[in-house]
Formats: C-alpha cells, structure tokens, sequence
C-alpha cells in the first residue's frame, strides 16, 4: 500500500461564504461555526477579512483568540494596511495565517486594478515580506488564475514562494474553468514553476458553471494539496466548492485519489444545519450529502434493493456524516442529564450555564407542546438560545385576530429593559399585522428584504424555523425565530433582526476577494 498523501481542508464558510448577499454574521455566530469546524478537525479556518470593518477585525481576533486546534486566517489586499490589520487580529492565535491576493489576469490588472503586469509582480513580493515579518504561514493568491496568462503566473509564483509563501492558491475567482482545463493548469505549474516544491498548491473553486467540486478534484489528481472550500457549498453568486460534497467524494473514492483529509465526517449534517440557521439559507432537499433527501429512497424498486443489501443503491452511510434518527421522548419529567448528555452528542455547548438553563427551560416548554423531540428541534431549540444579544427585547405575549375579509389585527407585549410595551396594528395578513406591531413600537425603519420559514421535522406539530432579512443603510442583516406557532416564531425573528440593527458592531460590509 502506498501512504496517502494530507490533503490540507481550508474552510472559507466565515469569510467567502459570509460574502452571500444576506449572510452576515456576528462575530458570536461566526464563533460558534468555528467551533465546531474545529471539532471537524478542519485545517484552516479563514475566520475573515480583517480590515473590512471593526466588527470583522474584532470577528477574527475573537476566533484566533478562542480556537487552538485549527489554523486561523485572515485574509487581505496585497497593501501593507491590509496586511498589517490581519496581523493585529491574529496575534492571539495559537497558529495563524495571512492571506493576501492580487489580482492577476489581463482582464482584471488593466480594467480593476488599472496596473501593468510588472507593477502587480511587484506589489505581490512586497505584500508577501510584509505578511511574513508578522506571521510564520503566509498564503498568496492569483485572485483570477483561471483567466491569467500561463507564463506570467509561473513568474509570480516563484517570486511570491521566493518571498516566503508557504502556499500559493490559483483561485477560479469566477467559476470560469473546467475540470480537465483546471487540472493540467495545475500540474503544469507545479512542473514549470523551479521551486514549486518549496510551497503547497491550493486551489479555491467557485461554482459560477457548478463545476466548482469538480474542478477541486481534478486539481487535487493534479498535484493540489490544499483546497478551500465552505459549508454547503456557501459563498457569493454561485457559491464555492462544498467541503461535505469535497471531503465524501475523497473519503467515498479512495482508490481515485492518492490524499486523505483529517475531517470528522460525523460533524458534518449538524455544521450544514447550524450555517443554514445562522445565515437563513435553506439547504434544498436534494441537495448532496446533507440534502433532507439525500439518503431517502422512494422508489420501489430501490426501497426492495435497499433491504436486501444496503450497498445497492447507498454508497455512503448516512450516519458517518452526522445523520441519525434518535429522538428523545420527553414529557416534563425529562432531567437536565439527558439534555445534557444528547446535546454533547451533537457537538452542542453552550459558553454560560445561563444559557444551557435558558435552554433546557425552552427544551422543558417544546416538551409540552411536542410528543416527541428530535435532534432537529434541539438544534433549533440551541440556534434560537444562542442567536445573538436580546439587548433586553422579550416577547412576553402575542395575539393575532384573523377573519375572512377582515384585516388581521396584532397585538404584542414586549419587554425592553424591564418596562412592558403594549402594541397593536393591523396588517395585509397575520405576520404583516405582526411586524408592523414591532415596527411601531422600534421604529427601525428598515426594507424587509426576506421572510423564509422552514419546518424543523415533519408533522404538523413541527417547530417552524423563521428567518427576517432586513437592509438599512446598505447593512443586511438576518434575524431567527423558532417555536411551534408560526406567528410567536416570526415575532422572534424580526425582533432578532431588529436588535442586530440596533447593533451596528456586529455586523459589517465585505470587500470581496478570491
């Protein structure tokens, strides 16, 4: 048998994904992902783009300050500001990494950055010593490498490598190439470039044409042995390549590919579930690895196959990526032991016994309301426990009228910093009534932007999982609610929203990058 060799997983979710119209996160949410991408034993961490606002800055110092078993990074223009900031927010981390880019293709360095080749290898060198006075590992991108001219990255690879870069990634920056194109580019390079040995070749995909795991793996057959990726495939336009669909295709295929990874497969439907909640994108049932339907069979004739040898038509257990089907029956005799013990086997903790007593008394009411209690409800139960600061606003009461032809009428009582406010308006239908209840009372005088509500599980006893996008002077932020009553779970949502708008440190504006 010959070894394999380590495929090094850098996770983007925090920085490129977080570039999605609408999935801002805090700097709390953005740690509690980061947490538990450790526990995945991912390599890599890049937590964000340090200088693209205090709440970033203060985002990536958080995580470098916090997690010790991955490698965190932040990632920065080719300009010594740049540079120097995300050297400030890593200083906490037990082992950090700056990422800077320039772009490189023609296209770019005459119409973006308005520079001549010559000046654009310069600016590269001189970003890649700055980067490496402040940090150890330094990481240099051809922001749009797909597009750039073979010869002039062979050139600047070698002289970002000669500068001190331990790894050089080749971005298909905009979805552009294809697999067996992306591939030879590749191998090329690393047989062109003299002291290619001396760094390890990364690629980042995007999925512009859905070829962005496609392109990852022919590149890692090529000679990659880095690839950076995102939790359910999450990143502006397209989104990036996906670590679940990356990780089980390399874990699925081993005799296609000569790498292994370090990834914990089993933490990968919780880490889908919790990106999904915190950012308000929902996952498609169909969708691979971590899609509601992945693993379901209702065919007949695959359901007879499936009995009989479960490898006929599963070439993957469900459960070595984190699916299961335990479900804890409650009723209000269920102890804290058992909340406790089913939340550490979903990777679930909590950083205050505040909150875990704030949830287990959530868990104890679902209870009441639900025969049965699934890992979905407590995953739910957990995001809506720990989605942000409440700056003091509780929902205490909610009443809805509604009849046909009749506008609906809502009437609210919230409690903000100890004093209750009592709220009534009407509305084109219940939750239009609701928030305009809330909007009379915060006058945030925001756009609302998206209302999305998912079923936590089946049944019509399910909890409903809500999301409120609202923009106010070009910020998009996402808010969350969960309960088994709709309308209550709405009302938290936009409450939730609200209270992130009344927090401008917690969220912030992205300068895009590879």
């Amino acid at each position: 048998m010959i070894a394999k060799e380590k495929l090094i997983i850098f996770d983007t979710t925090l920085r490129d994904g977080e570039q999605s119209p609408g999935a801002s996160m805090t700097k709390d949410e953005k740690l509690r992902i980061a947490k538990v991408l450790e526990k995945m034993r991912v390599d890599v961490i890049e937590a964000g783009f340090a200088v693209s606002s205090q709440g970033d800055f203060e985002a990536v110092q958080l995580i470098a300050d916090t997690v010790r078993d991955s490698r965190i990074c932040s990632l920065s223009r080719a300009i010594r500001a740049d540079i120097e900031r995300a050297g400030a927010a890593l200083k906490g981390a037990s082992a950090g990494r700056i990422h800077t880019f320039i772009a490189t293709s023609p296209i770019h360095m005459k119409y973006k950055l308005q520079m001549q080749p010559e000046d654009v290898l310069a600016q590269a060198i001189g970003a890649v010593k700055i980067a490496r006075d402040l940090v150890d590992d330094v990481e240099f991108s051809l922001e749009d490498a797909s597009r750039s001219d073979f010869d002039f990255m062979c050139r600047i690879t070698e002289a970002a490598i000669k500068a001190g870069a331990k790894t050089i990634n080749f971005p298909d920056t905009v979805g552009y190439s294809a697999p067996g194109e992306y591939g030879s580019v590749i191998n090329r390079l690393l047989n062109c470039v003299p002291n290619a040995d001396q760094a390890v070749f990364s690629v980042h995909c995007h999925n512009d044409l859905g070829l962005a795991v496609a392109n990852s793996l022919s590149a890692v057959q090529n000679g990659a042995r880095q690839v950076e990726c995102t939790i359910n495939g999450l990143g502006e336009r397209a989104g990036n390549a996906s670590l679940e669909e990356l990780v089980m295709a390399l874990r699925t295929r081993q005799d296609l590919y000569s790498v292994k990874t370090d990834i914990d497969p089993s933490h990968i439907v919780p880490i889908s579930r919790l990106v999904s909640s915190i950012t308000g994108f929902p996952v498609q049932p169909n969708k691979a690895i971590v899609g509601a339907n992945a693993f379901a069979h209702e065919s007949g004739i695959h359901q007879d196959g499936i009995l009989k040898m479960r490898e006929t038509y599963e070439i993957m257990k469900a459960e070595d990526v984190g699916w299961t089907n335990n479900k804890l029956s409650l009723g209000k005799l269920s102890g804290r032991a058992a909340f406790s013990a089913r939340l550490d086997d979903l990777g679930i903790s909590f950083d205050s016994k505040d909150d875990f007593n704030k949830a287990f008394q959530q868990f104890k009411d679902l209870a009441d309301k639900k025969r049965e209690i699934f890992d979905e409800d407590l995953q739910a139960l957990v995001s809506d426990v720990q989605m942000g600061p409440t700056d003091d606003l509780t929902l205490i009461d909610l009443e809805v009228l509604s009849k046909s032809g009749q506008l609906p009428v809502a009437k609210i009582i919230i409690r903000h910093q100890d004093h209750e406010h009592r709220v009534e308006s009407t509305g084109s239908g219940a939750v239009d009534a609701i928030f305009n209840a809330i909007e009379s009372l915060m006058e945030s005088s925001a756009e609302l932007q998206l209302y999305s509500v998912n079923a936590v599980t089946q049944g019509t006893d399910s909890q409903g999982e809500v999301t409120v996008r609202l923009q106010k002077d070009g910020r998009i932020i996402n808010g969350q609610g969960a309960d088994t009553d709709i309308l209550v779970a709405s009302a938290k949502a936009y409450l939730n929203a609200v209270t992130l708008l009344r927090n401008p440190g917690g969220m912030h504006p992205q300068l895009g990058g590879v």
